[in-house]
């Protein structure tokens, strides 16, 4: 278990950026390592954390410093193996990967409590050839996060990734690509998985100037709904967005941009496909981007949303934050409501609306300053 002591932790985990963390257990430049077994690694996560809130815990007052510890970082690895092991109630990100190639994943129980913000599950940061089967994980930040963080661009991008059999929990954002990204991420499949109760379900999130493209999500089952506005996200099923960064003097602000700016741009997405997604949610999907070329080419195929009313949070609200400008588009729920965006096909598809039904609800199509939106067969269902 980790010793709750803050003063031990003294090794940042992106190097001469303090502001995201410390590391606990780590290693560098690592070759053909194994963590396996039905042993338990525990973060002590609660002991780092402030007042117990509704739905999270306070964070404790930091600028330049954040003395939490992320549970697991491996810096350069290769050929590295994490199997059947429970890990446990992180403080800070949990599993953290950088620079890593061929690496697998599988049979692990990840289990954080659901209330500490910044507990990510995976997080893969200019990672190249993993395979995550066959993992059980619940944590308050995002599960499985795909990325390229700033501070360790010398790795190159994030590709050639699968995800497959995996069932997630998250108050954040279940599978998520971004928001960190200044490289590319590509070439990724998610498929045959399970998302509960999570505030949203599946989202690509770009907010720096890499791109995101070839990315295949397939045989999903999402239920996502409201909590509060401590987490990114309006229980949106489905989200793709492409915003410049929100600027501002947070506690690693001057990590966040180029070196010597103080705003940044937003990459393209491009060439993603939803194909047989089941959607149980108090939202539909948002796509949203700067401008029409920045989201392009998206294509819906069997994506089924079942759209009800479950908790008390206020509806008629899509999350675009971290982002300069409105954080938030309000007014109505659509099933698929689109913002500044071309190339987006829908086919196949169905918005089931519940009872009793709002007056926001509807329509089951929205578009907004688009560009060759086709929807085929795209069905309303008010039973």
């Amino acid at each position: 278990m980790a010793n709750p002591d803050e003063s031990v932790y003294t090794l940042s985990a992106f190097k001469e950026n303090e502001g995201e963390g410390m590391m606990w257990i780590y290693g560098y430049d690592i070759q053909q390592f194994s963590i396996t077994g039905l042993g338990e690694l525990n973060g002590n996560g609660e002991s780092f954390m402030g007042a117990e809130l509704d739905d999270s815990f306070e964070l404790k007052p930091v600028h330049e410093f954040d003395p939490r510890p992320h549970l697991l970082t491996i810096i350069g690895g290769n050929n590295i193996r994490i199997k059947d092991v429970n890990i446990r109630n992180s403080a800070y990100w949990t599993v953290h990967l950088v620079g890593c190639d061929d690496v697998v994943i599988s049979g692990i129980t990840l289990l954080n409590n659901l209330k500490v913000r910044n507990g990510d599950g995976i997080d893969l940061d200019h990672c190249t050839n993993v395979r995550i089967s066959d993992c059980y994980i619940e944590s308050g930040d995002d599960c499985i996060c795909l990325k390229n963080r700033r501070e360790y661009a010398e790795f190159g991008p994030c590709e050639n990734i699968t995800v497959t059999n995996c069932t997630m929990t998250s108050r954040s954002c279940a599978i998520k690509i971004g928001s960190e990204n200044m490289d590319r991420i590509s070439h990724v499949v998610f498929d045959n998985c399970i998302i509960r109760a999570s505030n949203r379900g599946v989202g690509i999130q770009n907010r720096d100037e890499g791109t995101v493209d070839n990315i295949i999500f397939s045989n999903i089952l999402i239920d996502s709904k409201f909590f509060s506005d401590v987490w990114w996200g309006k229980a949106e099923p489905i989200y793709v967005t492409a915003y410049p960064r929100r600027t501002g003097d947070h506690k690693d602000a001057g990590w966040r941009f180029p070196k010597g700016a103080t705003k940044g741009e937003v990459g393209a997405v491009t060439n993603i496909y939803f194909t047989n997604i089941k959607c149980e949610s108090e939202n539909g999907v948002f796509i949203g981007g700067d401008t029409k070329d920045k989201i392009r080419n998206i294509v819906f195929d069997q994506v089924d949303l079942h759209i009800f009313r479950r908790t008390d949070y206020p509806g008629a609200i899509y999350d675009k934050r971290p982002c300069d400008g409105d954080l938030f588009v309000e007014g109505i729920t659509a099933g698929f409501y689109i913002d500044t965006a071309s190339g987006i096909t829908i086919r196949n598809s169905s918005v089931r609306w519940g009872s009793p039904t709002p007056s926001y609800f509807g329509p089951v199509l929205e578009q907004k300053n688009t560009e060759h939106v086709e929807s085929f067969n795209l069905i309303e269902k008010k039973w």
